[in-house]
């Protein structure tokens, strides 16, 4: 029997030592720290200038609508993320409706009706919702279909862009409304903010 362990630490080689050992049938190297008590794991440290161009770019991100006109800025809480599938009826309106689904159905949000952020209620609630859709079935999204999925917060912005994917099933079921074995995909990305 024998067995592997990969370290991934980030400390320096001096601390280590190492000794060969032999046995009957098999040779292995023994690693020991040299002064345990010298060993300073840190963890990954990103910089502020990084943090500051992401926050930057997502403050250009929410100032634009895919129509190119603006729309008020938001005070981002939180993402939702989502993946809808349409496998019989090739519908990209309703693979989208369950992207969005999906993104929203796993969570609450008690803070904009219990008063958790002052001065803020659920009427001040707003969304932006970004859909990855291929390119080539853009033109038949129901936007206003999508938007329904949504129980409440204005949308202030709906953007759709090239993503998602078109693959094969495996099978096509005409009684199930398939024109072919084509399954939809749609990516959703929901920003909930106020």
């Amino acid at each position: 029997m024998s067995s592997c362990v990969l370290l991934n630490f980030p400390f320096q080689l001096p601390l280590l030592t190492t000794n060969n050992y032999t046995s009957k049938n098999s040779s292995f190297l023994r690693l020991t720290l040299t002064n345990p008590s010298s060993l300073q794991l840190q963890p990954p440290r990103i910089s502020r200038q990084l943090k500051a161009s992401t926050s930057a770019a997502m403050e250009a991100e929410q100032s634009t609508t895919s129509s190119g006109g603006s729309s008020p800025p938001i005070n981002l809480l939180f993402v939702e993320m989502g993946v809808g599938y349409d496998q019989h009826g090739q519908d990209i309106t309703a693979a989208a409706m369950r992207a969005c689904r999906d993104a929203i159905s796993s969570n609450s949000i008690p803070a904009f009706r219990r008063g958790s952020i002052p001065g803020v209620t659920s009427e001040q609630m707003k969304l932006q919702i970004k859909l990855g859709v291929p390119h080539s079935l853009q033109q038949s999204l129901d936007i206003e279909s999508v938007k329904s999925v949504f129980p409440y917060g204005k949308i202030v912005k709906f953007e759709v862009v090239d993503g998602g994917l078109i693959c094969s099933s495996g099978v096509y079921v005409e009684e199930m409304g398939d024109k072919n074995d084509d399954c939809y995909i749609v990516n959703a990305a929901v920003y909930v903010g106020y």
